[in-house]
C-alpha cells in the first residue's frame, strides 16, 4: 500500500533529506586517497547526530554502520572497512537519516583522486539517468515511465542496468511501496499522484547487469567485477510535479573547493 504524505510531512522529509545532503557535503571535503571508509563513517555519524537526527542505516536490518560504502565494482550495501581508498577508485556513499520520525535516503558516487575518462563517463551518464527519471515524476505518468527513461539512457551508452535492486517509496519506513525499478515500460505500474514520496536510485554497471552478493551477506558487486555507479535523490510529488527533497549542492560546493 502506498502511503501518500501531507504537505507538513513532506516538509519534515525535506529536512531529513537535507541532513543527508549536508552529510554528503561534509564527506566530499574529506574523500581523498589514503582515507578509510571507517573514518568517513565515523564523521558521518557524528554529523548526523549533531543535526538532531539519528543515522537511518545503523541497525536497520542489522546493518552495522551509518554509511553503505561501495568501492569500484561494489554496487551498493558495502560495509565500511579500514582499507584506505586509492587514487583512481570510485566510492558510492549511501546515507540515511531519521528526523522527527521520517527518513532521508540519498547517495552520491565520488571520484577518489584522478579517475579514467571511462569512469568519468559512467558517473556522468548515471547522474543523467537520475535526472531523466526524476523528470518523469509527474501526474499522468506511471512508475514504469521512470524506469523506462533510466533504462533507455543507460543502455544507449552500452551500460548494464541492475534489475535485482530497485528504488522505493520512503517515509516513516525506509522501504515503503511502491518499488521503483530502473528499467520498465511506459504506461506500466502505479499512477503517480500528489503526496507520493520515493527514492529514485539508478544503479548502472559499466558491463553486465548481473550482480553477486559477497560472503558478508551485504555487499553487492557486479557479476563481471567492472565498476558500478549509484546516485540517489528523494522526490515528492507536489502540485503534480517532482519536488526534489535532497540536493547535490553541498557535495558540489565541497568538490569545487578541492580543485
Amino acid at each position: 500500500m502506498i502511503i501518500y504524505k501531507t504537505a507538513d510531512e513532506i516538509e519534515i522529509m525535506r529536512e531529513a533529506a537535507q541532513i543527508v545532503s549536508r552529510t554528503l557535503g561534509v564527506l566530499a571535503a574529506e574523500i581523498q586517497p589514503g582515507i578509510t571508509p571507517l573514518k568517513l563513517d565515523a564523521i558521518a555519524e557524528e554529523y548526523i547526530r549533531s543535526q538532531n537526527a539519528v543515522p537511518g542505516f545503523l541497525g536497520l536490518y542489522d546493518f552495522p554502520n551509518t554509511l553503505c560504502m561501495s568501492v569500484n565494482e561494489a554496487v551498493v550495501h558495502g560495509i565500511p572497512t579500514d582499507k584506505p581508498l586509492e587514487d583512481g577508485d570510485i566510492i558510492s556513499v549511501d546515507c540515511g537519516s531519521i528526523f522527527e520520525g521520517f527518513y532521508g535516503d540519498h547517495a552520491y558516487t565520488f571520484e577518489v583522486g584522478e579517475v579514467t575518462p571511462e569512469i568519468k563517463k559512467l558517473l556522468q551518464v548515471t547522474k543523467e539517468c537520475l535526472d531523466l527519471g526524476i523528470a518523469e515524476v509527474v501526474i499522468g505518468n506511471r512508475i514504469g515511465d521512470i524506469g523506462f527513461a533510466i533504462q533507455q539512457h543507460a543502455e544507449k551508452h552500452g551500460y548494464g542496468v541492475v534489475r535485482d535492486l530497485v528504488g522505493h517509496g520512503l517515509g516513516r519506513v525506509m522501504h515503503e511501496d511502491p518499488q521503483v525499478p530502473n528499467y520498465g515500460r511506459r504506461g506500466r505500474g502505479k499512477k503517480i499522484q500528489n503526496g507520493l514520496t520515493i527514492a529514485i536510485e539508478p544503479m548502472i554497471n559499466m558491463g553486465t547487469e548481473r550482480i553477486d552478493q559477497l560472503d558478508d551477506h551485504w555487499t553487492i558487486v557486479t557479476g563481471d567485477r567492472l565498476p558500478s555507479a549509484h546516485f540517489e535523490h528523494d522526490v515528492a510529488v507536489v502540485d503534480g510535479k517532482p519536488d526534489v527533497l535532497s540536493t547535490f549542492k553541498y557535495v558540489e560546493e565541497a568538490l569545487s573547493k578541492k580543485k
